[in-house]
C-alpha cells in the first residue's frame, strides 16, 4: 500500500519588528535658555524646526541634539552640580565615564550651532586647542561653564518614531550668553524662526507633546529657584502609556 505523501516543510524566517520599533535611543541634550529679566514672567528661547526635516518638522522646540565626539574633550570653566551628575547616571545601564559632562557640553554646542549664542564665560580666556565643533568658542574666547546649568528633566522618544533620542533637558540663564554670531536662522537652516516667548505663550505654539510637558516641569522648578532637592522628572513610554517618574 503506498505511503501517503507528506506536505513539504517550508522554513520561515522569524518575524522581525519594523525598523522604527527597533531603533535604540541615542544620547542627546537640550538647552532651555531663560530670560527672567523684566515683568510678566520668564521667557524661554524656542526655535521652529524646518518643515522639510524628517523629525518633528515645523514644530517649536528648544535647541539641542546628540553628543558628538568633541563634546567629550572640550575644556570647561566649571563642573556640573553634584545633584545633576548623580541624577544623570540613574536608570542608565553602565553609564560611560563623564556622561553628564558630555551631555551638558552637547547642549551648549548645539545651542551655538542652531542659534549663534555662545554660553559660558570669558573670564579665563579660550583654550589654545579645541575639538571639532568648538572653533567658535575659541574665536570669541568663551569657555563653557557647566556650573551655571540646571538639570530639568530626562525624556526618551517613544518607539516607532523615525528618530529616537534619550534626551536630557538643561536650563541656563540668559545672562550666561557671552557672545553671539548672527545669521543662523534661514529657510534652509535647522531653525527657520527663533523667538523669546513667555511660558503661557509658548504653550500655544505648535509643540511636540514632550516639549509641552517639559514646560510644565520647568515652571515648577523656576518656582523653587532650581533648588537641589527638587524632583527631576523622567518621561518615557511603557506599553503604550506615558510615564513620569522621579530620577
Amino acid at each position: 500500500m503506498p505511503l501517503p505523501q507528506q506536505e513539504p516543510q517550508i522554513a520561515t524566517a522569524p518575524e522581525r519588528k519594523p525598523a522604527a520599533a527597533r531603533l535604540r535611543p541615542r544620547d542627546a541634550a537640550t538647552l532651555i535658555v531663560i530670560d527672567r529679566r523684566g515683568k510678566g514672567g520668564p521667557k524661554v528661547l524656542m526655535g521652529r524646526r524646518n518643515p522639510n526635516l524628517a523629525f518633528m518638522p515645523g514644530k517649536f522646540v528648544f535647541p539641542g541634539g546628540r553628543i558628538e565626539l568633541g563634546d567629550r574633550h572640550m575644556p570647561v570653566a566649571g563642573a556640573l552640580p553634584d545633584y545633576a551628575e548623580a541624577a544623570l547616571t540613574r536608570q542608565v545601564s553602565r553609564p560611560p565615564h563623564h556622561l553628564g559632562r558630555a551631555l551638558a557640553l552637547a547642549a551648549i554646542r548645539e545651542t551655538y550651532e542652531e542659534t549663534g549664542l555662545l554660553l559660558g564665560t570669558t573670564e579665563h580666556g579660550a583654550p589654545e586647542d579645541v575639538p571639532a565643533g568648538w572653533e567658535g568658542f575659541a574665536r570669541h574666547g568663551v569657555l563653557p561653564d557647566l556650573e551655571a546649568l540646571h538639570l530639568v528633566a530626562r525624556a526618551i522618544t517613544p518607539p516607532k518614531r523615525v528618530r529616537r533620542f534619550d534626551t536630557r533637558f538643561f536650563a541656563i540663564d540668559r545672562r550666561m550668553v557671552a557672545a553671539e554670531e548672527p545669521g543662523r536662522i534661514s529657510a534652509d537652516a535647522e531653525f527657520t524662526e527663533l523667538a523669546w516667548v513667555r511660558l503661557d505663550a509658548a504653550r500655544k505654539l505648535d509643540l511636540p507633546y514632550i516639549t509641552r510637558a517639559i514646560l510644565d516641569d520647568l515652571e515648577a522648578q523656576i518656582a523653587v529657584d532650581f533648588a537641589p532637592y527638587r524632583m527631576i522628572p523622567y518621561h518615557y513610554e511603557r506599553y503604550g502609556r506615558r510615564e513620569r517618574v522621579a530620577l
